[in-house]
């Protein structure tokens, strides 16, 4: 049975987060100043991105909630202790700079454009549904998606295949109805795959090295794969 609908990720698949959180958070040490842990910005700005990894993978599996990954976020980076509301004015002036700083990839509208007489699309998140609501919905795009199904209210993430289930059930659809895509090779892709569905690995930056897996480098070589004018099916399609 061909695909009848296409199931999105959102972060560095169809939004700059990386571009968006690397800004914010550059522009709000220029106001708050350096932390003494770090010799220079960009090596805060990479452990940043570090500690934001590892505190997300404890949303996951169900160790804190998304405030409380916010709030340990800012104590491990600042390496000092804190209450919830020191945090969490801390972390305002970042969210201030990030959001100012949100943006679509380019290839994001062409491709959905494309994609929209012969597919049904829907997200599904390991974030929250009101957080990436009002993301989508500032972007613009939030109509463009006919369901929504986000890990924090679910109770169960990717790469789990119920996370994947639940939001094939949201189409009324069969997991082998469904494309995956993410820009992440094993939550995404590979838990796609794993749950029945057709994984596809948006590979931005070229990472390569993973031949089990369908992979494009770009969203404008989507249509023609889901359209089967390339070896759909085949690991390592592009690049």
């Amino acid at each position: 049975m061909p695909i009848r609908a296409v199931l999105w990720d959102i972060d560095d698949t169809i939004f700059d987060y990386a571009g968006a959180d690397r800004t914010g958070m550059r522009q709000h040490l220029g106001l708050a100043g350096l932390p003494g842990a770090y010799a220079s910005v960009d090596e805060a700005l990479d452990a940043w991105k570090a500690i934001t990894v590892r505190h997300w993978a404890r949303v996951a599996a169900g160790e804190t909630d998304f405030l409380g990954q916010r709030r340990d976020r800012v104590r491990e980076f600042l390496s000092r202790a804190m209450t919830d509301a020191e945090a969490d004015d801390w972390f305002a002036g970042h969210v201030t700079h990030y959001e100012a700083a949100w943006a679509l990839f380019p290839d994001v509208l062409p491709t959905l454009d494309r994609l929209v007489p012969d597919y049904r699309h829907a997200i599904l998140s390991n974030s929250s549904t009101d957080h990436q609501h009002r993301k989508l919905t500032t972007l613009g795009v939030r109509d463009r998606f006919e369901a929504m199904v986000c890990a924090v209210e679910l109770g169960i993430s990717k790469p789990e295949s119920g996370a994947f289930h639940a939001a094939c059930e949201a189409l009324g659809l069969e997991p082998h109805e469904v494309a995956y895509v993410g820009d992440e090779p094993d939550i995404d892709a590979s838990g796609a795959v794993a749950a029945g569905l057709t994984g596809i690995w948006l590979d931005r930056r070229g990472r390569g090295g993973r031949s089990d897996l369908v992979r494009i480098t770009g969203l404008d070589q989507l249509p023609g794969l889901l359209a089967g004018d390339t070896r759909f099916g085949a690991p390592d399609t592009f690049g």
